[in-house]
């Protein structure tokens, strides 16, 4: 008899017999890339006692778990509970999602780790793996997300809409259509936010052993045609304004007179004086920014 052995967690590992070559052409491009027919170089994920079926994940869970309400079908509109009455819902037709599964899973910690390394996304990103259970029928409203996804379906036959995102170009918020817009995101949208999924989705279709790349950013919503579960890879990575701040909060953590309270800034009878003092350490800031390199906060970050 010949055993078949998973191969290390790595990106090609989990997009088998693709290359990581082909991976970046779609993920530059920002467009959605799909394998099918996964099986022993993820063998050491599927084999997860918990994963076996949506009993053994409900068994096996210690914590809460977030469940879809029917009025949105979206997290936007949820609610978390136990494991035995997330079971009634998900009979009534309401998905669950399951958050942070890396923390009861080392395997999930490991893959989760070294896809974000393998991506070269900074070590100040939110990693996270999530497990979706969706009833059949079930699935989640159309809407964007400000990370990247790898879904991998691990039951079940689960299709997704996916679409470019021509109103706003790199989101740092999700966005569900037919919800109330971000203030921050609504003023750096290109267009007004559309009223339903739009028309030039295309469609994937999604069964045991696939796996999708969803995009950041990228419109979609997803309609099982049965009772389905999922493994997700999330990965909310920083951008540059968050690199940026975070060594710049650092730098000036180190002035004490950048320590100090902001007083009088909304006393009118004291404006004056805190725009002067603010004043003076912003023309300190400006002798100091043309000093500051790439490779000098990046080292820092990423240590």
């Amino acid at each position: 008899m010949v055993m078949v052995l998973s191969m290390k967690p790595t990106l090609e590992a989990l997009i088998h017999p693709h290359t990581s070559t082909d991976f970046f052409v779609a993920y530059k491009k920002n467009i959605p890339f799909v394998v099918h027919g996964l099986s022993h170089s993820i063998s050491e994920l599927t084999s997860l006692p918990f994963l076996q079926s949506l009993e053994a994940l409900l068994n096996s869970w210690p914590k809460d778990i977030q469940v879809h309400l029917p009025d949105v079908r979206d997290e936007a509109s949820s609610i978390d509970t136990g494991p035995k009455d997330a079971k009634k819902l998900f009979q009534n037709k309401m998905g669950l999602l399951f958050n942070h599964a890396e923390t009861i899973s080392p395997v999930l910690e490991k893959w989760l780790e070294t896809l974000r390394i393998d991506i070269g996304l900074s070590a100040l990103t939110m990693s996270r793996c999530l497990m979706y259970a969706t009833p059949a029928q079930g699935g989640t409203a159309a809407h964007f997300d400000q990370n990247s996804n790898f879904v991998l379906q691990i039951s079940g036959n689960k299709k997704w809409w996916i679409a470019p995102n021509t109103h706003v170009t790199n989101p740092m918020t999700r966005h569900t259509i037919g919800l109330e817009t971000d203030p921050e995101l609504g003023s750096y949208a290109e267009e007004i936010m559309p009223q339903e999924m739009p028309e030039d989705a295309k469609l994937f279709e999604l069964k045991a052993g696939s796996l999708l790349f969803v995009p950041r950013g990228s419109w979609h919503k997803t309609s099982a045609d049965s009772d389905a579960l999922s493994l997700n890879f999330t990965f909310s990575a920083p951008t540059w304004i968050d690199l940026f701040t975070a060594a710049l909060r650092g730098r000036l953590a180190q002035s004490d007179l950048w320590r100090e309270t902001a007083n009088g800034v909304s006393d009118l009878n004291k404006r004056d004086e805190a725009e002067m003092k603010f004043d003076s350490l912003l023309e300190e800031l400006k002798l100091d920014l043309p000093h500051w390199r790439a490779a000098d906060i990046l080292e820092a970050t990423e240590s």
